[in-house]
This record gives structure tokens, C-alpha cells and sequence, in this order.
């Protein structure tokens, strides 16, 4: 009963985002302002995935060209070779980058509680509620969208094995940190062992997908695609692809074309798509409500689409430029989602972590949820959609958790010669045993799919919709349990 009126009395909030004649609204409609403030962010952060899905792309797809000659007849060979390993491109550029938002978040909250004691509650409670938001309902999505009957595996075992174990080890690894080693505290050389087992997920995971002795796992693997993300294949009948030519030929005459093109004029037409009112797909909407919907929502993402057409366009630098610039924009909004959640936190009563476990994870694991789509759909296989789960996973807490932590604790250290103090350490401790819980159905399903259909991804409509919803009802448990043990109810 205290709990709960604790969450139902509260101190009048001073605090405001823009104006200071916000305080003399009620909380109430305060309240609901800011969470409209925080949707339309999280419709921002759908916007820029986008850009960043296909700067990311052109990163990853960038070859390097290989001159070889024969010692005896001197003849010289031309090969090209992928700069990006692969499963270091869908550790470090996807899992990274799809975890960006958490990863800015966390990051903003520790400059923010830089010398205080205690650390912000915001950063660990959204990134163990990614966590789950992202095992849960993104698998739930991934199940389901190839089409009937398709089925997409994993063609490297190995490599997925190291990756699920680096992402249970990561959440057994904190579970010790606040509840064994140092109970309720976090030290300089936890925060720095915990930012450095980034750096041995990668060299253990390359390992691996390169089959090194006495290091990798003895499994064989399927032949995975030539392209990380293969090109969609056009609508048009009309269209045929002619085998004779080779792929790096085209690449080569498309960069040979861009040269030509003034890149002033590329970046003009990102301009001019950002602010096109109608595509002419839209015509197939014959419904006057749908085509009146359509249109709210294009209204709704005018101003994103303006404000992301300043992304230079991803063929300069192999798309370096795009995908730094899309990951300035999405540390951005971050920050406005941070300041947001505070006010809603503060307005409301309602305890951070029960906002960072539900509304804030899901909102900021968005980009995931997309790219893990994009690849289930595009892919042959099933290895970066699901790779990109496990290893967002990691990421959150080898570098989300890892880092803002670093930071907190290196201060502590050199001004109070103190640790840093967690609050609601229990709280967080127990959604940690929830999570390891049913991430263990979760992963049990999957390989009972292996088994019985021969892959973990798509297969009949019935019982793709039957995982799907076994997921979503794991999720419901973790955000439950979690938020009525961090709010006192159990």
C-alpha cells in the first residue's frame, strides 16, 4: 500500500523542457504533452534507421582491389576483396549501430549524474529493457517475416554460439558485479573489465568465423551470400538480371557514374524526396480514410525527413560520412528522449526504471527492430537478423553499460577516492534473473525450430504465428514482474 501511494503523491515538478510557464500546467496534461513529445521522437529515431541501414550498406559492401602475379609467368591477376568481415561488420556496424540510441542515452545520463554518488537510473534500466525488447518482440518479428512456407537458418552455428554466449555472460557478468563481487557498488576495474569484454566478444567471434585452432568451435558452417544485404529485387517483369556481367564491373561503373555526377545535385535530391508530398504508390489507397491517414503521417514525418535530408548522401567516403552523421542525429534525439523521461518521471511519480524498462527500451530499440526486419527479409540466411539481437545485446553491456560507467567511476575515483553507488541495485538485480530466465524459452524455442523445421526463421504460418506469440508473452512476463518488483509491489 505504500508503494503504490508513492506512485500516486508526489511532489509538484519545477523541472521543464523549454518554457518555465510549463510548470503552471497540471501534471496531468504535462504528462500526456511530454509523452506525445516522446512518440514523436521515437518516430525520428524510425526515420533516421533508414539512412543509417543504407549508409551502412555501402560500408559494408565496400572491396578493396587485389593485384596478384605469378612467380613463374608474371602474369598479373586482378581479384576484389570485401573490406568488412562479416560477422565483425554485424557485431561493430550493426549491433553498435542499432544500439546507438541506448548507447547515447546511458552515456548522457552519466555526464549528467558526474559527481554524484549514485549512478542515473535511466541508462541501466533501458538497456536491460532493450535487452529484453530486444530478444523478445524483435524475434517475435523476425519469425514471421519471410513468407509462407520460406525458411531462412543460420548458416554459421559457430559463430552464433560465441555470440550467445558472450550475450548471457554479459548479463551473468553484471548480475555479479551488483550482487557477489560488490554488492550495491560498482568499481574502476569492474566498470573497465566490463568495457574491455567488447574488445574479446570481437577477437572471439572472428576467431571463430576464420575457424583458428584451439579457439573455435569444431562446427561446420553453410555457404552464406556474396553481399551482406543482397539488392531487392525490383517489381517490374520486365526486369531480368544478366548473369554474364560480374558484380564488382557494375559496382565499378556505378562509382565511375557518381563521378560524373556533381554530388551537389545528389544532396539536392534528398531535399526534394524529403519534402515530396505524394509517392506514386500512394494511388492504390482507394479508402478516402486511409489516403486521409497517410497523409497525417506524412505531415507527422515532414520535418524528420527535412532535417535528415542534411545527411550527406551515403555514396561519399563508402558511406562513412552518412553513417557517422546518422549517428550524431540519433545521439541527438537521445538526449531529447533523456530530458523527456525525466519530466515524465518527475510529473508522473512513476519510478524511472519502470518507464526505462517499457516505453523508453522499446522507443530506443527501434532501429533494431528494423534492421533485424530488413535483414530477414533481404537475407538468404538467418545469421544477421539474429546475430544483430545477440550481439545488441552484448553491446549493451559491454559498451552502453560499460562506458557511462567508466566514466562515472574514473571521477569518483579521482575526486572522492569512492566507488559508485547503485540505486535500487535489487531491483535491477531481479529483472536481470527474470530476463536469463526466459531468454533460456526463448533460445529453446529457436533451437527446437532448428530441429523440427530445419531453421529458425519462417517455416508454416501457423506455427511462425505460435512462436511469435510465445515471444510477445515472455516479453509481458520480463516488463510485469520487473516493473512491480522495482515499484515495491513484490
Amino acid at each position: 500500500m505504500i508503494a503504490f501511494s508513492s506512485i500516486l503523491v508526489h511532489e509538484k515538478c519545477e523541472s521543464y523542457l523549454i518554457f518555465s510557464r510549463e510548470t503552471v500546467l497540471g501534471d496531468n496534461f504535462r504528462a500526456f504533452l511530454y509523452f506525445l513529445g516522446l512518440a514523436y521522437c521515437f518516430i525520428g529515431l524510425s526515420a533516421i534507421t533508414a539512412r543509417f541501414f543504407q549508409s551502412m550498406e555501402n560500408v559494408v559492401k565496400h572491396s578493396r582491389k587485389i593485384v596478384e602475379a605469378d612467380p613463374v609467368t608474371k602474369t598479373e591477376t586482378i581479384r576484389y576483396e570485401k573490406v568488412w568481415n562479416y560477422t565483425i561488420a554485424d557485431i561493430s556496424l550493426l549491433a553498435f549501430g542499432t544500439s546507438f540510441p541506448q548507447i547515447s542515452l546511458a552515456t548522457i545520463d552519466a555526464v549528467q549524474n558526474i559527481g554524484k554518488l549514485y549512478a542515473g537510473g535511466l541508462g541501466p534500466g533501458t538497456l536491460v529493457g532493450s535487452a529484453a525488447f530486444d530478444l523478445f518482440p524483435i524475434h517475435a518479428v523476425c519469425v514471421v517475416v519471410p513468407k509462407a512456407g520460406e525458411l531462412k537458418k543460420i548458416a554459421d552455428l559457430g559463430v552464433w554460439l560465441v555470440e550467445l554466449f558472450w550475450s548471457f555472460w554479459a548479463y551473468i557478468w553484471l548480475y555479479i558485479i551488483l550482487e557477489i563481487w560488490t554488492p550495491n557498488v560498482v568499481t574502476l576495474w569492474e566498470a573497465l573489465l566490463t568495457a574491455l569484454q567488447y574488445g574479446l566478444l570481437l577477437t572471439h567471434a572472428y576467431a571463430q568465423d576464420k575457424r583458428w585452432p584451439y579457439i573455435s568451435l569444431p562446427i561446420a558452417r553453410d555457404e552464406r551470400p556474396e553481399e551482406w544485404v543482397p539488392e531487392e529485387t525490383p517489381t517490374d517483369p520486365s526486369y531480368r538480371r544478366v548473369p554474364q556481367i560480374d558484380d564488382e564491373i557494375l559496382d565499378k561503373a556505378k562509382e565511375t557514374m557518381l563521378e560524373d555526377t556533381h554530388l551537389l545535385t545528389i544532396w539536392r535530391q534528398q531535399f526534394v524526396d524529403a519534402l515530396r508530398w505524394e509517392s506514386p504508390k500512394s494511388n492504390k489507397f482507394r479508402n478516402v480514410y486511409l489516403r486521409i491517414a497517410r497523409i497525417f503521417w506524412q505531415l507527422l514525418l515532414l520535418p524528420w525527413r527535412f532535417l535528415f535530408a542534411f545527411v550527406p548522401p551515403c555514396q561519399i567516403a563508402h558511406g562513412w560520412i552518412s553513417f557517422i552523421c546518422s549517428l550524431l542525429f540519433i545521439s541527438g534525439i537521445a538526449y531529447i528522449v533523456t530530458k523527456l523521461t525525466d519530466l515524465i518521471s518527475c510529473v508522473t511519480g512513476i519510478n524511472a526504471y519502470v518507464i526505462a524498462f517499457t516505453a523508453l527500451a522499446s522507443g530506443t530499440s527501434w532501429p533494431d527492430l528494423v534492421a533485424s526486419k530488413i535483414a530477414a527479409e533481404r537475407q538468404k540466411t538467418a545469421d544477421s537478423a539474429i546475430a544483430n539481437i545477440t550481439c545488441s545485446n552484448s553491446v549493451n553491456i559491454y559498451v552502453g553499460i560499460g562506458v557511462p560507467w567508466l566514466i562515472d567511476t574514473l571521477y569518483n575515483f579521482i575526486a572522492y577516492r569512492e566507488p559508485l553507488r547503485i540505486q535500487n541495485a535489487g531491483g535491477l538485480s531481479f529483472s536481470l534473473i527474470v530476463f536469463f530466465s526466459t531468454s533460456v524459452g526463448c533460445i529453446s524455442v529457436l533451437v527446437f525450430r532448428r530441429i523440427i523445421f530445419g531453421a529458425e526463421l519462417g517455416g508454416p504460418r501457423l506455427w511462425a504465428w505460435i512462436t511469435c506469440a510465445f515471444f510477445m508473452l515472455l516479453w509481458i512476463i520480463f516488463v510485469v514482474l520487473s516493473s512491480l518488483k522495482v515499484s515495491g509491489f513484490i
